[in-house]
């Protein structure tokens, strides 16, 4: 694959994944949502000269993963959620996408997975360092902090996440500080009227 997909070509690769129209939307949505939010902070941001395209893209691709956890009927009992990332990495693997684009999938859980941290929290994850590298990632994973999958979804703010994050370690914590930092806060009233969710 030498070029970006398009929306819809993504949004068949969703289709072709999810096992229900309900984990469709609530994937799909969530993606959606997630690209909106970093491309906003990339327009508002004059300071990272990143990939748009890839930005969008990333986004839209990272939580392929998610529908391996989905049932017809819910979400599947026995599988952590925290292999999400990891099973997207794969499906996109073998769908031919190139290592640019899993690795969205791969490197956008919390602020990043390291290797000490599945050692330390006994995490169910092969060994390795999940971490966001480029900026585009690194966009892509503050972007996805912004909005929960949780029943009903919802919109998180920065401080409600900070505090949520800093139950992981201080490092933890710091590392999000540094993103908020960096890439500042979304306006996130226009987005949550256009999908019509309400604040967390």
């Amino acid at each position: 694959m030498t070029s970006l997909p398009t929306d819809a070509e993504i949004r068949a690769l969703h289709e072709k994944y999810a096992p229900s129209r309900a984990a469709f939307e609530l994937v799909h949505t969530h993606c959606e949502i997630v690209r909106d939010i970093a491309l906003q902070l990339l327009s508002t941001d004059g300071r990272h000269a990143l990939d748009a395209e890839l930005v969008r893209v990333g986004a839209l691709v990272h939580d392929i993963g998610v529908y391996r956890l989905l049932g017809e009927d819910g979400w599947l009992e026995g599988v952590p959620y925290v292999r999400h990332g990891v099973l997207g990495h794969e499906i996109l693997r073998q769908e031919g996408f190139p290592e640019r684009l899993c690795r969205f999938c791969s490197c956008h859980t919390g602020v990043g997975i390291s290797r000490e941290d599945i050692r330390r929290q006994g995490l169910d994850l092969p060994a390795a360092d999940y971490l966001a590298e480029t900026g585009e990632e690194q966009l892509v994973m503050y972007a996805d902090k912004f909005h929960t999958k949780s029943t009903p979804p919802a919109f998180v703010s920065a401080d409600a996440y900070a505090a949520q994050i800093g139950r992981f370690g201080a490092e933890k914590a710091v590392a999000f500080a540094e993103l908020r930092a960096r890439f500042g806060e979304p306006g996130l009233d226009g987005i949550r009227e256009r999908y019509g969710y309400a604040p967390a």
